[in-house]
């Protein structure tokens, strides 16, 4: 079920870019077929210079060519994006039915007016004077707050501008299904589980040995399923985007935490690093960020072969300061990489299975840094080990608090 509602989703946003290129290539057609045509009645217009034979093809061709023009007025019209061409200056030239429909402009009202006046007191209006360079998601309708939108602004012929709005309301319906889903089958699985595992922690292998192995494995994958579902629980609450209980986060104490965490994570196998090169502090949810550098540390202590090293590394940057975990691992394909924040995306399934990883983690990464305006950026290379970094931008940066003396 999960799966067809993921599926489902990909199928809406691969519709939405196919239908607005149509849209684009449809209005293309009509100005190409407007100056065609006009070019043509110029012509039938001298035709008094123009055998008689010649001048029928040319009026043959003007009426084809202008029956073609309105199929494709019609068609662009009928699109269910809003298109709306604007000229260099930002006025409106041109809109098809659906953008009266979404964005409630008016034709005999709103031609030659200008788009960021008429929409001025909407979240589209603030979009469009800041330059509209960015793709807008889900905002909500200028007309119609309970439809959601998503825009995009493309340069279109000579100095022009065409701005594409869809309806994408079921889409955000359907992707509140799929949170609310994984959140409650998240919190009912719960409690079973936390039975379960009870239940195998009263087992004593020593009282039926040769069901020890078997007893062993059960409760590893107990506690792997009991990781999993606390996961899922942790993306869901990053995902209803509630307000971040933010703080002064002292750094030092969490980069001492996160270094016991790696060596008892480790059980001495690995040589555990910390190099601290900035005295700065952060301001932001100490438990997120906390769980966010907590995965890229037990990622590294997973995936680093015994013997191996790992280096975490706190400093400033140019732009503000970065947090960075360093091993000496297997190493990542570059393939791989802009896929590693994926839910259970895995670059090698049984390493990760035997490794104990859950598939989750950098999907925690990535919305907690997102939450504090903040950037994942991953540098692998096989055989060589992997280095990621976690980029926060000066906005985010305190001084430490100084000690009473």
């Amino acid at each position: 079920m999960l799966a067809g509602l993921i599926l489902a989703t990909l199928g809406g946003i691969f519709t939405h870019a196919i239908t607005a290129w149509i849209a684009v290539a449809a209005l293309v057609e009509v100005v190409l077929l407007l100056v065609h045509t006009r070019r043509q009645d110029v012509v039938i217009e001298n035709s008094r210079f123009i055998p008689d034979a010649r001048f029928e093809r040319l009026r043959m061709r003007s009426r084809r060519l202008s029956r073609q023009l309105r199929d494709l007025r019609s068609a662009a019209g009928s699109l269910p994006d809003a298109a709306v061409l604007v000229d260099g200056e930002g006025r409106i030239r041109w809109f098809n039915q659906a953008s009266e429909h979404l964005l409630g402009l008016r034709r005999a009202h709103d031609r030659g007016k200008l788009l960021t006046e008429r929409l001025s007191e909407t979240t589209l209006g603030t979009w469009l004077e800041g330059g509209a360079s960015d793709t807008l998601n889900d905002v909500p309708a200028p007309n119609r707050p309970n439809l959601r939108l998503s825009m995009v602004m493309m340069p279109f012929g000579h100095h022009q501008r065409m701005m594409i709005g869809r309806d994408i309301s079921d889409l955000m319906r359907l992707e509140q299904v799929r949170q609310d889903f994984v959140a409650n089958v998240s919190h009912e699985l719960r409690t079973p589980l936390t039975v379960i595992h009870g239940y195998l922690e009263l087992l004593d292998p020593d009282d039926q040995p040769e069901l020890g192995p078997v007893i062993s494995e059960m409760r590893v994958q107990s506690e792997r399923m009991g990781q999993i579902v606390e996961d899922l629980l942790m993306l869901s609450r990053l995902e209803t985007l509630q307000p971040l209980q933010e703080e002064h986060v002292s750094m030092a104490p969490l980069l001492a935490t996160l270094r016991r965490e790696a060596m008892a994570l480790s059980h001495g196998r690995h040589e555990v690093h910390l190099e601290e090169r900035t005295e700065t502090d952060l301001y932001g949810s100490i438990r997120e960020l906390h769980s966010a550098f907590s995965n890229l540390v037990s990622n590294a202590v997973r995936y680093t072969p015994t013997h191996g090293s790992i280096t975490l590394i706190w400093e400033r940057i140019d732009q503000g300061a970065r947090f960075t975990v360093r091993d000496t691992g297997h190493g990542i394909p570059a393939n791989h990489i802009t896929r590693l924040t994926e839910r259970f995306y895995r670059v090698s399934s049984s390493r990760s299975r035997d490794s104990g990883g859950t598939g989750l983690g950098l999907s925690i990464v990535k919305h907690v840094l997102n939450r504090h305006q903040a950037e994942l950026h991953i540098e692998s290379e096989p055989g060589k080990g992997s280095a990621f970094s976690c980029a926060f931008g000066s906005a985010r940066l305190l001084q430490p608090v100084q000690a009473d003396a």
